[in-house]
């Protein structure tokens, strides 16, 4: 068997992830083949930890737009990420997955409280731990929350899942010339306004040397190839 070269990970998914091919909401299909790619990586021995975001249902930055103060737009979005977490745990567990939700919010009847003794303790049993809610606070993105949930837990690496293979220096859906970076410096990521994660998640990186991985999750085997080492996306250090 294949030798890990991370123990414990933090994978990063957007709610666009579990889109598939529809306009909106949720398509199961395309979040059980998700859940399939993460049992792989479980069946390794990685412990895994998953950031889960909730763009295909609301998003705050678009509630702000049409008229909704920011805070109360964020504190919708949250709730959006809960009810993705919801969906992928059923979907890992139907996979065979031992999964615990554990949200920002409290909402104790869907899913646990976040304690970090208790999320670690989880990982160490070799569950899969689905974060939801961000970190409880309006006005942070869940790029921010997979930081801050990535360091708290002692995550070796974040694997930023996204629908390209990798780090550009452009769009590569809006222009063709862009080209792909194997590796790129934290402080350049910053410099040069790429959009890898946002600012703050880039630089609570930076300060605690956590590498990030970028790469397609729609490309096979794709956080399994990231997990064994191999050269997959681009790696930000």
């Amino acid at each position: 068997m294949p030798k890990p070269v991370y123990k414990r990970i933090l994978l990063k998914l957007s709610g666009e992830a579990l889109l598939g091919d529809l306009p909106y909401g949720i398509d199961f299909d395309r979040t059980l083949a998700i859940s399939r790619d993460v049992k792989t990586v479980a069946d390794l021995g990685v412990e895994i930890a998953i950031m889960i975001g909730g763009g295909n249902i609301f998003r705050g930055v678009k509630g702000a737009k049409i008229g909704i103060d920011q805070a109360s737009a964020d504190q919708m979005g949250m709730l959006a990420t809960v009810i993705n977490g919801i969906a992928l745990q059923a979907a890992l567990e139907k996979e065979g997955v031992f999964t615990r939700h554990i949200s920002a919010i409290e909402i104790r009847s869907l899913a646990e409280p976040f304690i970090r003794r208790h999320a670690i303790r989880h990982l160490e049993k070799g569950r899969v731990i689905i974060f939801s809610a961000g970190i409880g606070s309006p006005f942070f993105t869940t790029d921010t929350a997979a930081a801050q949930r990535a360091l708290e837990i002692r995550a070796e690496v974040i694997l930023k899942a996204t629908k390209v293979d990798g780090v550009y220096t452009a769009d590569p859906m809006l222009d063709p010339s862009a080209k792909k970076f194997k590796t790129i410096r934290y402080l350049d990521v910053l410099k040069k306004g790429l959009k890898v994660m946002d600012a703050t998640a880039i630089s609570l990186c930076r300060d605690n040397n956590l590498p990030i991985i970028v790469f397609d999750l729609n490309g096979k085997d794709g956080i399994r190839r990231a997990v064994l080492g191999e050269a997959v996306g681009t790696k930000v250090y």
